[in-house]
């Protein structure tokens, strides 16, 4: 993060920049391969506060249908039997707590709904970058992930599943947000 800018300067209402944005995931297939993905669809805004990060906030709504793995039997096969995106067609988080963990870096707990299921989650994220952009806007840089075990959202096809594909999956965060005027 450029040194110039101080935590001050980011207080303020952003929205996700989706042209400069990844929300992606790995996961193990057969314990020898790990298969990616990510999803193409989505929006998000956050308030932050750059003196008192504790007050920031963040949501994120994924279109589930819109997971790319760049394999079209293994993402419909995700989208119908593991997401089951016609019943739950997003996936959703809203931060409930954000602290911070060092001078860039935060623990951003919130409720993370997947397949109708809401669970508590904690990632780690890091301010990556502040700064104006070349049309004056002012941008923020976040980098997160997190591990989940998709069972505990009923993420689950058939008995075999369990043995094939591991129940962790890291959800990926790359995500550009500009603050609006």
């Amino acid at each position: 993060m450029p040194t110039t800018i101080s935590l001050r300067e980011l207080t303020g209402a952003y929205v996700l920049d989706t042209a400069h944005t990844r929300i992606g995931f790995v996961a193990r297939h057969s314990m020898s391969t790990r298969v990616r993905g990510e999803f193409e669809e989505y929006e998000g805004s956050a308030y932050l506060y750059g003196d008192e990060p504790s007050k920031s906030s963040a949501r994120l709504t994924v279109r589930a249908t819109s997971l790319k793995t760049h394999h079209q039997q293994r993402d419909d096969q995700l989208r119908s039997s593991f997401l089951d995106t016609e019943s739950h067609p997003v996936i959703t988080f809203v931060s409930t707590e954000v602290e911070p963990a060092g001078a860039t870096t935060y623990k951003v707990t919130g409720d993370l709904t997947i397949r109708g299921v809401t669970q508590p989650i904690t990632m780690d994220v890091e301010l990556t970058a502040a700064e104006r952009d070349s049309q004056g806007d002012f941008r923020v840089g976040f980098l997160g992930s997190v591990t989940i075990n998709r069972k505990d959202w009923g993420v689950n096809w058939n008995a075999a599943t369990s043995v094939l594909v591991s129940p962790k999956v890291t959800l990926e965060f790359d995500v550009i947000a500009v603050r609006q005027p």
